[in-house]
């Protein structure tokens, strides 16, 4: 059983499964969500919005859904690959396709360092 998000506006409402949630990107005052899937939906409701309609429909949702820097809500089961360097961040599709993301990189490093944290963590009972 999965569980959904749902983003409504104004003239529209929106009921998507966590897991087919790629990523959310804030541009000013709309956020552009793209699935798996490869579908895309922009919305005129600012990223911290986003935000917090996550934390009250989803819980637990921090643990799958995480704030990268400023602009991104990423979903951490869809990393493939976190490159400091680079400050580059690979995503995988459905379709098996790469999606690259550009992060600075105090947020990437946050970010790989809370997974390198839970991979040391015995699992949880689900």
């Amino acid at each position: 059983m999965g569980r959904y998000l749902i983003i409504k506006t104004r003239d529209e409402l929106l009921r998507i499964k966590i897991e087919q949630i790629l990523y959310f990107e804030a541009d000013r005052n709309y956020t552009k969500l793209l699935l798996s899937n490869g579908m895309q939906f922009t919305f005129a409701i600012n990223i911290g919005k986003i935000e917090e309609i996550l934390e009250k429909q989803v819980a637990g949702s921090s643990k799958i859904l995480m704030r990268v820097g400023k602009s991104h809500i990423i979903n951490k089961n869809h990393i493939l690959q976190i490159n400091l360097p680079k400050q580059k961040l690979l995503l995988l599709t459905a379709e098996g396709k790469p999606r690259e993301l550009i992060i600075s990189k105090d947020p990437l490093k946050a970010l790989k360092d809370s997974f390198e944290k839970e991979m040391f963590k015995p699992e949880e009972s689900k």
